[in-house]
């Protein structure tokens, strides 16, 4: 059996491939929508790729099942409460797929969405009556337990899902042999859990020993630990929830018509018929010098998860980007079903060169100096876009508070008549924050380089 871990960085989201080297068979669980890497593994190790798993309806990101289907001819198989607009394979407990040396056997595992499963997978040549690993999806994470709150799932509240996954965690998943490996489907900074640890694979003997889901706890304890604290999700995870229930068009077909090359003059006649346009560079190239009305979200970062957030998910999109990474920004775009984007800026920055009228520049500011700012005659107003939970952790005094997700909705509320001195904890989303508020008439707008970790470092080095 060869069973292989993808780990997408940016979305924190694992999938994965099992194959069997004997009938060269292969099944692919949870795929990201772009699926050349699957493919390519397949063609090297003589793969075929007949079956595609999907362990619930994701919401974060959408999946590349519809992709496999139409490339390959790929049979989808989903839990048995599923309903969906494609043709698909209906898994109950017990249900078991088997291709040479490799058995597939679907748990029902609801909790985090009511049709969530998990597969076993044994490798008949080594133990054809214990699994070697389980594919929890997202009803077991390392170091958490997916949360059962997003209400993705249309008419089932969190108090349900909650006892759904209390029951799948003590009555299944607990009762497999300890040394059974666990591959779940996110890591570390995904928002379907609140303490996914770094790690992307465990046991099931580590993690009923480490995770606090998994303590011993009586039904209504488990419900207060896993709904308390959890991080706000965007607005798109039920947007695409909904999508992975549809039948749709392919990646590749949507980039088709995203990766037209468009001139600054055509650019701008979008721009004014509610295009959204969308510079991907780093901040300090975009505050160097962008143009008015864009809205920066960087490539280096946490991008398709931001950009679902401050995206409006109706309108197009126009992107801006150093040649040759247009492609890259259109399909992390498309990994979360953003598919309106309807083209690029030609040349990309440099095109805007010789119109200097079109140019915008954004000022930023060192700890060093805004502490020198805050001591004067007239201060700036300082503005702290990162969540609740890291102001807890440490704060400016005098700042204010506003999360990124919710900036634009209260934006209202900010001055006019002072510098706005807006900060997170690195810079990251203060960058998008300051050209929000570009965007949204503020005209005084700086950057914190660095954020509040630069400030906290700023102040130990004074003592202030």
């Amino acid at each position: 059996m060869f069973l292989k871990q993808y780990y997408l960085g940016c979305l924190s989201h694992a999938s994965y491939l099992i194959a069997d080297e004997k009938t060269h068979t292969a099944a692919v669980v949870d795929p990201q929508r772009d699926i050349d890497q699957y493919l390519t593994d397949a063609q090297v190790g003589g793969y075929q790729i007949k079956h595609v798993f999907l362990t619930h309806f994701h919401a974060d990101f959408l999946a590349g099942h519809i992709e496999l289907r139409d490339r390959l001819g790929a049979k989808i198989y989903l839990g048995q409460r599923a309903e969906a607009e494609f043709d698909f394979v209906k898994l109950k407990d017990g249900d078991r797929i088997e291709f040479g040396e490799v058995r597939l056997e679907a748990l029902e595992t609801p909790g985090h969405t009511p049709e969530g499963i998990s597969l076993l997978v044994y490798d008949l040549a080594k133990n054809p009556s214990q699994p070697r690993a389980v594919l929890t999806g997202d009803t077991l994470f390392i170091g958490d337990v997916g949360r059962p709150d997003l209400l993705a799932s249309i008419g089932v509240t969190a108090d349900e899902l909650a006892e759904m996954l209390y029951h799948s965690l003590h009555d299944k998943l607990l009762k497999l042999p300890d040394e059974t490996i666990v591959y779940p489907a996110h890591g570390a900074g995904s928002m379907c859990g609140k303490h996914l640890s770094s790690e992307t694979s465990s046991t099931i003997g580590v993690q009923r020993k480490y995770n606090y889901a998994l303590q011993p706890m009586s039904l209504e304890e488990f419900k207060q630990i896993v709904t308390a604290d959890q991080p706000e999700a965007p607005d798109y995870f039920v947007h695409d929830a909904i999508l992975n229930r549809k039948e749709r068009a392919t990646l590749e077909s949507t980039l088709q018509k995203a990766l037209r090359p468009l001139k600054v003059d055509e650019v701008l006649e979008l721009q004014k018929t509610e295009a959204q346009v969308v510079d991907v560079r780093s901040a300090i190239d975009y505050e160097g010098a962008h143009l008015n009305g864009s809205l920066n979200v960087g490539l280096a970062g946490k991008y398709a998860t931001w950009a679902g957030t401050v995206l409006d998910k109706e309108r197009p999109i126009v992107l801006i980007a150093e040649p040759g990474n247009q492609t890259e920004a259109a399909m992390r775009l498309g990994r979360i079903g953003y598919d309106h984007v309807v083209g690029y800026l030609d040349g990309g920055p440099a095109a805007l060169e010789h119109r200097p009228e079109l140019i915008r520049r954004t000022e930023r500011v060192t700890a060093a100096t805004l502490a020198e700012q805050l001591s004067g005659d007239e201060p700036p107003v300082i503005l702290d876009v990162r969540t609740e939970n890291e102001r807890q952790t440490g704060s400016i005094a005098g700042s204010l508070s506003i999360p990124l997700n919710r900036l634009s909705e209260r934006m209202e509320k900010l001055p006019h008549d002072r510098p706005l001195v807006v900060h997170c904890a690195g810079g990251y989303r203060s960058a998008i924050a300051a050209s929000l508020l570009e965007r949204g008439g503020f005209s005084n707008v700086v950057d914190l380089v660095g954020g509040y970790a630069a400030w906290e470092k700023a102040v130990q080095q004074t003592g202030a």
